[in-house]
């Protein structure tokens, strides 16, 4: 079960269990509400339940649609699925929809009253809900039809945005109809399309954000406009658990143009002022002295990210069991050649393009407005309330469109502006928006934690006999959401759930608290665990003198699934060559090979890299990925390339490194991430086996750092057990 699976049951209810449909109407539109759980009603009888704004869909007079999408867009073409689904039971072209995101609360808490974007959930959980959605809809428009020309419904058939009948040849278009299709009832079970008949479905089709995303139109957190709003800008403390004694030049700060005041916060200093730049400045001159404070997550003044890998790699104590098979022990101390490894990974933070933001409107009428990035609205509307003291039902929440988001917009204690947002505009009686710099932002991230686990295995002839790993640390569900050790897969995913046949094995995790505030990072564990995992397996192919490549193989004999995606790799590549070879540059190449189970897809990569200077280049990706059933393959293309990109820049140069308690980085300067020509070739193959759907937008990225890792030892004879691959050196 992976992570996000895990925090849906633990929220109540894991998705997506549809028991009930109804109908709203108002303004002649078809306006269509999905809840769960649910009951079939009337439309009048959902109209006095609900108002139209807790709607789904809404299907204009003039044939376009309106829907509103429980999952937030922020890059991943979540808006383009959702109306492609619908669409397509709906038979209304994808380019007629408009898609926003739906409000908070209501119906669309389709996780237990909770909704999450991340986990690489949204197309696959969103998937059955939405053809249902668009499915009752065409009935009721048919039988609308159906009515009004005194026929049978059977008769009447569909194309996009019109219904007709064959037999006269009279047609209608879906607006004509709107109207007297909202009065009927609901069908009980409208008839889903064979996939057979799928005109979208399985298309690839343009993204519906990319021209105002390219022109600038689309509009993000940053851009909010209220009347009467102040500008706040501020300077957090560098260490948690640090809070700020004074302003020792405050009435200079205070003099300042455009500065209306200097307020002070838990853990941080902020100026508001009508322009940001002016309250950037004015934060920029503030000269702040800091003392010792309460905090929830006080950072220790001597914590260094080194000093904690030290720590996590001597730590004892419950190894508590998470998955195990045969006598992993027992095996392992018969065993001719068995090999022992450490590896590790660093922190990670997020770094997306979008600095955090928040912006909080106190009302006359008690209520509270408040603009933000989130993947979690229902969460953050809660947490919300009690920053400001009011009921959730007193807070309207406008979740804006991410600017990137990987992880970022959970809610994490300390890592978000909102509540400083709401504690500002209440003190000063006017709209604040409080926008984090770069700066602060990488102060306060919630990074991936770092992770270490220890391995022994035993090979013989015929491939690993036995393998026995030990995870240490903790994983982001165990901090938020309590999940004990052994049952939080970001703990332990990508190491544990392997698919390879391996009769003695033995999965352990032994937790030890991070004393950072850490957070959950594209592909969670998976995106540190699968690069050790699978660099482990490669060191046991060569202890065993066999094939990498040809090892996994024999080791997937019982899976036809992984065996068929690891050959198309191999086949995408040109036939798998491990090398060292020279390529038609001169260079010399080798390959590494890897792959990974995440979120219910499955990925299998091959690497191409050199060494030039010192310095490793990746020159090919090659990516075949199977998440079952796609919607749209030019998103799931762009998905892998995206993933590619983030999974090399991790492997090659990601580390935020920690000292005194504080990250040494504040900005992308010293934080460095790929570069453009540190970008591989990417080739993609994508496989549909037919499997249920899984996920899309995290899959891609897991194999990759191992499959590089792999491709370097195999070229230097150097095997790097510790990321990044900056930090080593291959002169």
């Amino acid at each position: 079960m992976g992570v996000i699976d895990q925090l849906a049951r633990r929220l109540g209810q894991a998705p997506v269990n549809v028991s009930r449909r109804g109908f709203l109407a108002g303004s002649g539109a078809l306006v269509l509400a999905t809840a769960l759980p649910l009951r079939p009603v009337r439309g009048q009888e959902a109209a006095a339940e609900a108002p139209a704004a807790t709607a789904f869909l809404e299907l204009r007079p003039d044939g376009t649609a309106l829907l509103r999408s429980p999952f937030i867009e922020g890059g991943q073409g979540i808006f383009t699925a959702m109306a492609q689904i619908v669409g397509e039971e709906l038979d209304l072209a994808p380019e007629n929809f408009s898609v926003e995101i739906a409000p908070a609360g209501g119906p669309f808490g389709v996780m237990g009253g909770y909704r999450i974007t991340g986990g690489s959930m949204s197309t696959r959980t969103g998937y059955p809900v939405m053809r249902q959605l668009g499915a009752a809809a065409r009935a009721m428009l048919v039988e609308a039809a159906a009515q009004e020309w005194g026929v049978e419904a059977s008769e009447l058939v569909t194309e996009p945005g019109v219904v007709v009948h064959e037999g006269s040849g009279r047609r209608a278009t879906y607006g004509d109809l709107a109207t007297a299709a909202m009065d009927l009832p609901v069908p009980a079970a409208p008839a889903l399309k064979d996939p057979a008949d799928f005109r979208w479905i399985g298309t690839a089709i343009p993204r519906m954000d990319v021209r105002a995303k390219s022109t600038g139109r689309q509009t993000y957190a940053i851009d909010v406009e209220v009347e009467g709003m102040l500008l706040a800008a501020l300077r957090h403390a560098p260490r948690l658990g640090l809070t700020p004694a004074a302003v020792t030049n405050q009435a200079e700060i205070e003099a300042m143009r455009g500065v209306h005041s200097v307020q002070m916060l838990d853990g941080a200093v902020a100026v508001i002022a009508e322009k940001f730049w002016q309250a950037r400045r004015a934060i920029d001159a503030a000269e702040i002295d800091w003392i010792e404070g309460e905090a929830q997550w006080p950072m220790p003044a001597g914590f260094s990210s080194a000093g904690f890998r030290d720590t996590l790699a001597g730590a004892t104590g419950e190894v508590v069991e998470v998955e195990a098979a045969g006598d992993a022990a027992g095996a392992l101390e018969a065993a001719e050649t068995v090999i022992e490894a450490t590896y590790d990974a660093p922190y990670v933070a997020h770094g997306q393009l979008e600095p955090p933001s928040a912006t909080a409107r106190f009302n006359e009428d008690g209520t509270l407005d408040l603009w933000m990035p989130c993947q979690a609205p229902e969460m953050f509307l809660g947490a919300a309330a009690a920053a400001a003291g009011l009921e959730a039902s007193q807070i309207n929440l406008h979740q804006q469109v991410l600017g990137g988001f990987f992880g970022r917009h959970f809610l994490y204690a300390t890592a978000n502006p909102f509540p400083q947002a709401i504690a500002l505009a209440k003190t000063v009686g006017r709209p604040v928006k409080l926008i984090w710099t770069r700066e602060e932002d990488f102060l306060r991230d919630a990074p991936r934690p770092l992770g270490l686990a220890r391995f022994r295995g035993a090979v013989g002839p015929d491939g690993p006999t036995a393998l026995q790993v030990e995870v240490v640390g903790e994983g982001p569900t165990q901090r938020w959401y309590q999940a004990p050790p052994g049952q939080d897969a970001s703990a332990t995913e990508g190491i544990s759930g392997k698919t390879y046949a391996i009769a003695n094995k033995h999965i352990g995790q032994i937790f030890h608290a991070n004393p950072a505030v850490i957070g959950y990072w594209r592909a969670v564990g998976h995106s540190m665990h699968d690069f050790m995992y699978e660099s482990f397996l490669d060191e046991l192919a060569q202890a065993g003198g066999l094939d990498p490549f040809e090892m996994r193989l024999s080791l997937l004999a019982g899976s036809q699934r992984h065996r068929r995606l690891l050959e198309r790799v191999g086949d995408l590549s040109g036939g798998w060559t491990p090398g060292p070879f020279e390529a038609e540059d001169g260079s010399t190449r080798a390959r590494g090979v890897a792959m990974a189970s995440p979120f219910g897809s499955e990925a299998a990569v091959i690497a191409e890299v050199s060494v030039d200077g010192g310095e490793v280049r990746v020159h090919q990706i090659w990516v075949a990925l199977d998440p079952g059933q796609v919607v749209n393959p030019s998103t799931v293309e762009a998905q892998v390339q995206s993933a590619v990109a983030l999974g090399t820049s991790q492997t090659l140069v990601e580390e935020l490194v920690y000292e005194n308690g504080e990250p040494t980085a504040r900005n992308f300067d010293i934080y460095p991430i790929l570069r453009l020509d540190q970008m591989p070739q990417v080739h993609t193959a994508i496989v549909e086996s037919g499997a249920p759907m899984g996920g899309v937008g995290e899959p891609g990225l897991p194999a990759v750092g191992p499959a590089i890792v792999n491709a370097v030892a195999t070229l230097t004879g150097q095997r790097i057990r510790s990321l990044p691959l900056s930090k080593h050196d291959f002169g």
